[in-house]
């Protein structure tokens, strides 16, 4: 982890690439650096909305960004390289924002569970309190013999495409 809160790795996107071709320049996603923003960026959401998790990003320079819950995660990010991605959701305690639920959740960038400092940093920087980790950890692996992404459950480690073992760390990108 660097001086500014941030792990070294980051992720790029690794889904389908029709998904890709299809984002908007600049992205989809809104930029939240600050409570104020994260403030005046909730208060544009129904209560329904707010129920339900959002995508969010970490982009490279830290900063988080935010879209609806079904948006990919690449279109959030403009296409770019991230350093931690996944689902979020926020509840509202006496007049102050923080994060109920957050995950790594990101079939498109698979990003490691020790994305969670990145995160965290972001979260920080725009004054959301969080649980300190990830709620739902996902454990992404690539198949070195049939080369197809998995979600590893349960610590099993085996490829549910062709029975291979998996890797114990992370490879989705290396």
């Amino acid at each position: 982890m660097n001086a500014s809160g941030r792990s070294g790795r980051s992720y790029r996107y690794v889904g389908p690439e029709d998904v890709k071709a299809g984002i908007r320049p600049g992205g989809s996603g809104v930029d939240v650096r600050t409570g104020g923003e994260f403030a005046d960026w909730a208060a544009g959401r129904s209560r329904e909305e707010l129920a339900e998790p959002f995508t969010f990003v970490v982009r490279g320079d830290g900063v988080l960004r935010l879209a609806p819950r079904r948006s990919e995660h690449v279109a959030c990010a403009g296409g770019e390289p991230v350093l931690s991605a996944g689902e979020i959701s926020f509840r509202e305690d006496a007049g102050r924002w923080a994060v109920r639920e957050v995950s790594n959740q990101s079939t498109g960038y698979c990003p490691d569970v020790d994305s969670w400092p990145a995160a965290a940093g972001a979260l920080d920087r725009a004054g959301l309190g969080h649980p300190g980790r990830f709620t739902h950890e996902v454990v992404f692996r690539r198949c070195l013999t049939c080369g197809q992404h998995n979600i590893v459950r349960d610590g099993h480690f085996v490829c549910v495409f062709c029975d291979a073992d998996l890797p114990e760390r992370w490879n989705i990108d290396p």
